[in-house]
């Protein structure tokens, strides 16, 4: 003998259940409108900045000698000098915020001191650029007494990188899961061996992530540069010598829009401009190479 009980509607649940999907699609088109307009910010900025000097781009501006006083100077020794920056930043400040990042997440104790430690790093990393550009010019202009050179510039800006270097390798090897460590320790691996075969090829792709956000922030600073690698150049396109004066492109433009006499200023300008933001994109996409790469050699074993 079977009773069908007549199934009892609450029309509570269902007006809240009514409420919940309305502010679900109220809650997406938010995102969805907020991403949207800012991805058409970001485009339109972009092609602003790329369609007034891109047009007039020529080979004999980028490899150009910059004029102080006639029209039709270049940006060569400045684009040389921002790549040569750049690099050396780059060498310096890459190996030790690995290191430092490594240390804190896997030999680093955890007490007090080294929380304290991580509180300093944080602080560096949001610390306003012109305080390293101080910084460098106590200990390269004015302890060493170098004067304003390309090897005091590229020092200060791998000081403005390692602590954001530092933070992100740590916290991509904390994202690592445990389990993964766990098994590398289990079929007889070392520390090391953990950390070289396992740890840090997952960890790769925010490690590169990492790095890839700092070295577009060094291409395009200046502050740092304008106080331990001056507004000038030595005036040769290929001038490897460290402590030459080291005026990047970003200073470049700055000195050009503001400062500088020759007619053309605003086509230089503006032609400057769009070589410096073709490039940080051109760095951007460079340094996504390696993470297919690793994210394809991920999937294959």
């Amino acid at each position: 003998m079977s009773t069908n009980q007549p199934t009892v509607n609450n029309p509570f649940a269902s007006s809240r259940k009514n409420g919940n999907r309305i502010k679900n699609v109220l809650f997406t088109t938010l995102v969805w409108g907020v991403g949207i307009c800012t991805i058409i910010f970001i485009i339109g900025l972009l092609f602003l900045i790329l369609e007034k000097g891109m047009p007039k781009l020529s080979f004999d501006f980028l490899i150009g000698i910059p004029d102080e006083i006639m029209e039709g100077g270049g940006i060569g020794p400045a684009l040389f000098n921002s790549f040569y920056v750049l690099i050396i930043s780059l060498i310096i400040s890459i190996p030790l915020g690995m290191a430092a990042g490594i240390y804190l997440s896997e030999f680093a104790p955890d007490n007090k001191f080294i929380g304290f430690i991580r509180i300093c790093v944080e602080g560096l990393a949001s610390v306003p650029s012109i305080i390293f550009g101080l910084f460098g010019i106590v200990i390269f202009v004015e302890t060493f007494d170098i004067g304003l050179t390309i090897i005091g510039g590229a020092v200060s800006l791998a000081f403005l990188n390692l602590p954001v270097l530092t933070r992100v390798t740590e916290e991509a090897m904390r994202a690592v899961p445990q389990e993964m460590k766990h098994a590398s320790f289990a079929l007889g691996g070392t520390h090391l061996q953990t950390i070289r075969r396992v740890l840090i090829p997952v960890a790769l792709n925010g490690i590169i992530t990492g790095i890839c956000l700092v070295a577009g922030r060094a291409f395009g600073e200046s502050a740092v540069i304008i106080l331990t690698a001056g507004v000038t150049t030595s005036g040769e396109m290929w001038d490897f010598n460290l402590f030459s004066p080291g005026e990047t492109l970003a200073v470049h433009l700055w000195y050009v829009q503001s400062e500088a006499i020759v007619p053309d200023a605003t086509e230089i300008a503006e032609k400057a401009a769009a070589v410096l933001v073709f490039i940080v994109l051109l760095i951007n996409l460079v340094f996504r190479i390696p993470l297919w790469m690793n994210n394809r050699k991920m999937s294959t074993k």
